[in-house]
């Protein structure tokens, strides 16, 4: 694996980043200290909402690029360099569906809180894990801010009792499962690599010279465009057979790993 020409690195959060326990290896400090040394930019991809991965990585926010909402929304420092949010015709469809999904749950995503319909105790307990600053409405009327995505969730399995039910939105909308709870809905023209589009735009860097870490369907388009693709051993199916490489599980620092091995070739190279 040759890495010594890479100049922008863009990893998933959960699965991928964080160990199962949501927390990043306690290697991370010192190797990111290090890609800053070698004037590499680090962009956090995530489906999670732009606060809770400001409140993960709040040591590196003003050193970093986030592209949270599975691209929905690009920020770098307090720079926002994309948007791309849902109409309310949209939004009143996709709450339709949903509704009549059993043991289905819908968390409408904007920029600075999440919405909450019609859930229980327990449950709000899971989603304050990515979605710390929310509000409980019993209406999509009292939604008053732009929806950057849909979470849908179901506590067995999203992509076994949800995405059945919703994949005819493939023609409209970008349909992902991006967990085994979840599925993420939003504009067809959101994803990860769409954000990593802007990113590159942006700083005029060529996707090979990308190195891309993900475990989701929702990581997809995001490896498919960088030019050295990762794949964690604890990926979907459809990610191990995107990407071109593979390394250890998030809980072996798998990240890390490979990280180490790009360091060291850069290193030896300068």
């Amino acid at each position: 694996m040759k890495l010594d020409h890479i100049e922008l690195v863009i990893t998933d959060m959960d699965g991928t980043l964080l160990n199962s326990k949501h927390e990043l290896s306690s290697d991370f400090d010192q190797i990111f200290k290090k890609l800053q040394s070698l004037n590499i930019r680090f962009v956090a991809a995530s489906g999670r909402p732009f606060y809770s991965i400001t409140e993960k990585l709040k040591d590196y926010n003003k050193d970093i690029l986030i592209a949270a909402e599975n691209g929905g929304l690009v920020v770098d420092g307090d720079k926002e360099l994309y948007s791309n949010g849902l109409t309310i015709g949209q939004l009143k469809k996709i709450d339709q569906t949903i509704s009549g999904i059993e043991n289905a749950h819908c968390i409408y995503c904007t920029k600075n809180k999440a919405f909450i319909k019609n859930t229980t105790e327990e449950l709000v307990k899971i989603f304050a894990e990515f979605y710390g600053q929310y509000e409980i409405i019993d209406t999509i009327d009292a939604i008053d801010a732009e929806v950057l995505k849909v979470a849908t969730y179901h506590q067995v399995s999203a992509e076994q009792y949800i995405y059945p039910k919703v994949r005819h939105f493939e023609k409209h909308f970008k349909v992902k499962v991006s967990a085994n709870h979840w599925v993420d809905i939003s504009d067809l023209d959101t994803n990860k690599g769409k954000a990593l589009d802007v990113i590159l735009e942006k700083y005029a860097i060529d996707p090979e010279n990308v190195l891309a870490f993900g475990d989701y369907n929702n990581d997809l388009e995001m490896l498919e465009k960088a030019g050295s693709s990762v794949a964690m051993a604890n990926a979907h199916p459809h990610v191990l057979s995107c990407a071109k490489y593979q390394t250890g599980t998030n809980d072996e620092a798998g990240v890390e790993r490979i990280l180490l091995k790009m360091i060291e070739q850069k290193t030896e190279k300068n």
